[in-house]
């Protein structure tokens, strides 16, 4: 206090007064942080939808009847139904009143925690060379186990990418499936999907088995590592 009793303090104004927002500066783009956290949040917002999305890819296979194990015969899509009888690592052994089939599951089935011995289980695939190479596993609950790459764009391009979020080519399956009887083929089972083609197993004219790739576009060849 002054001798006057007129007080020396500063008095602070507290009224709020809105500070105008600055505008971006010319020629900046948007920072570095704003990508990294948009790179993070659109993982998480598919995240929810995530498993629909991973199966956009996916094509139904055609179901194939079993066979009995003793009738097994060079098949692009063939079945077996019977009891688990061993087990060895991704490998197991399938017993049905007629014989024994020895069935590969590829790195899926490693560790061999795919089946339980002695359960019933119908196995769905390609039998080439003494194997039954599976693709589709039925267990007696209902409960399946598809076995092998899913089909569809290889991971990483921009095709893979659009598939993800459900943007990918869909494939007319009945339609392409016609296409390839017009080409003179019969028995026609979907066994799976390429980047821009379906796989199919058919019989041909003189009732040969087939493997084939039937393009989106319609066009039918056969399948070129055979």
């Amino acid at each position: 206090m002054n001798a006057d009793n007129t007080s020396t303090d500063t008095v602070i104004d507290g009224t709020a007064t809105e500070i105008p927002a600055q505008p971006p500066k010319p020629g900046k783009g948007i920072p570095k942080r704003t990508w990294v956290v948009g790179a993070v949040a659109l993982p998480l917002a598919f995240g929810a939808a995530g498993l629909s999305l991973a199966r956009n890819g996916t094509v139904p296979m055609t179901p194939v009847e079993p066979v009995a194990i003793q009738a097994l015969a060079p098949s692009g899509a063939t079945a077996i139904k019977g009891d688990v009888a061993e087990i060895f690592g991704n490998k197991f052994v399938v017993q049905d009143a007629t014989g024994r089939a020895l069935v590969e599951t590829g790195p899926a089935g490693e560790g061999g925690k795919l089946v339980a011995k002695g359960e019933s289980i119908t196995v769905q695939g390609r039998f080439e060379n003494g194997f039954l190479h599976a693709k589709l596993m039925t267990h007696a609950d209902g409960r399946q186990d598809l076995v092998g790459p899913a089909g569809g764009p290889p991971p990483g391009g921009l095709d893979w990418a659009r598939d993800k979020v459900g943007l990918g080519s869909t494939p007319d399956v009945p339609a392409l499936t016609e296409a390839v009887k017009k080409a003179g083929y019969d028995d026609v089972r979907v066994t799976g999907r390429g980047p821009r083609h379906l796989e199919v197993a058919a019989k041909d004219k003189d009732g040969r088995e087939r493997e084939l790739h039937v393009g989106f576009d319609g066009q039918v060849r056969d399948r070129p590592d055979r």
